[in-house]
């Protein structure tokens, strides 16, 4: 039998398959990034349980609810109780040295979008921890939690919003608003950020207001913040990992003459191929070239409409089998 010759649609079959088998592949990036999952989770109910006390010094929860009786009485005018899930803390250092400010103030988010970058806004990091908290997900889902990491260092481009866009679709986000009180999310992200919200006195953006703790819930604060910021390094190196991976791939396929080669390729990297099943497969692994399933599918194709006389005697000659 003489060889397969090797063509673009082979190559693409075989880097698919190994591209499934990377990311199911048990290595120290998917462990690291595993890891760092599970601290977000372990990390998470102790600090906001740290931020309720700090925020409920400076918001007695009795207040709250004299404001919300004055509210019933007096009506929008006393509307003043809101709930937030992002907060500036600060906290005084003892001596400050000459280039040193006297207070530190830091932005904290609890929110499933909340940005980690230091300014606080505007920044894609917010989304890079959704996706990698979520992936398993919107893997289920077959959408590309990875898209951030993948076009790390990119411009923008089509193909990013448009996963992007379908990611925080499927996360329910719509995009916080300008007072949190009045985000419109839904699904995912509406119910990660309602375990998260507090009560605050005033309407105003949590920017406008700084929240008094000391320096060592600050700190806890932080540890926080870099734990979700960790999740998106090891993300990060773990995609980077599997990206190179197959782009070594990519290189050596393009060589390689032959299908044979290809799949002796795929066996010494310990990945199951069979040349007969990659030729009756298309690049997604559905099997179409066999000709009793190609000769189903295009009989389906046809003759689709049925009678309402029809349907009855498939319904009686069901019952007589059954």
């Amino acid at each position: 039998m003489s060889k397969i010759r090797m063509n673009t649609e082979l190559r693409n079959k075989i880097l698919n398959r190994y591209g499934d088998h990377a990311e199911k592949e048990i290595t120290q990036e998917s462990d690291d990034f595993n890891s760092a999952r599970e601290k977000v989770d372990l990390i998470y109910p102790s600090t906001f349980e740290l931020a309720r006390q700090v925020v409920e010094r400076s918001y007695p929860s009795e207040d709250v609810a004299t404001c919300r009786t004055l509210k019933q009485k007096y009506g929008e005018p006393l509307d003043v109780v809101a709930k937030d899930k992002c907060f500036h803390f600060s906290y005084a250092r003892e001596n400050p040295s000459e280039d040193e400010a006297k207070t530190v103030t830091e932005h904290f988010d609890f929110g499933l979008y909340g940005d980690i970058e230091l300014d606080g806004y505007n920044n894609e990091s917010g989304k890079k921890f959704a996706y990698a908290y979520y992936r398993d997900e919107l893997k289920a889902k077959d959408l590309d939690a990875d898209i951030l990491a993948k076009q790390n260092g990119k411009d923008d481009n089509p193909h990013k919003t448009k996963h992007m866009d379908l990611n925080d679709k499927a996360l329910g986000y719509s995009g916080y608003s300008s007072y949190n009180s009045n985000d419109n999310n839904v699904g995912i992200a509406k119910d990660f950020d309602k375990q998260y919200e507090l009560d605050i006195i005033g309407t105003s953006h949590c920017r406008s207001r700084t929240i008094a703790c000391t320096e060592q819930e600050f700190m806890i604060f932080q540890n926080f913040k870099r734990a979700k910021g960790q999740l998106i390094v090891c993300h990060q190196k773990w995609i980077d990992s599997i990206e190179k991976q197959k782009q070594a791939m990519k290189t050596g396929l393009k060589a390689y003459r032959y299908l044979s080669e290809g799949v002796e390729l795929m066996t010494e990297l310990g990945v199951a191929c069979d040349e007969a099943e990659l030729i009756r497969t298309n690049s997604t692994g559905l099997v179409i070239y066999n000709p009793v399933n190609l000769a189903s599918m295009i009989k389906g194709m046809k003759n689709t409409t049925i009678t309402r006389e029809q349907k009855i005697a498939l319904r009686k000659a069901y019952e007589q089998t059954n």
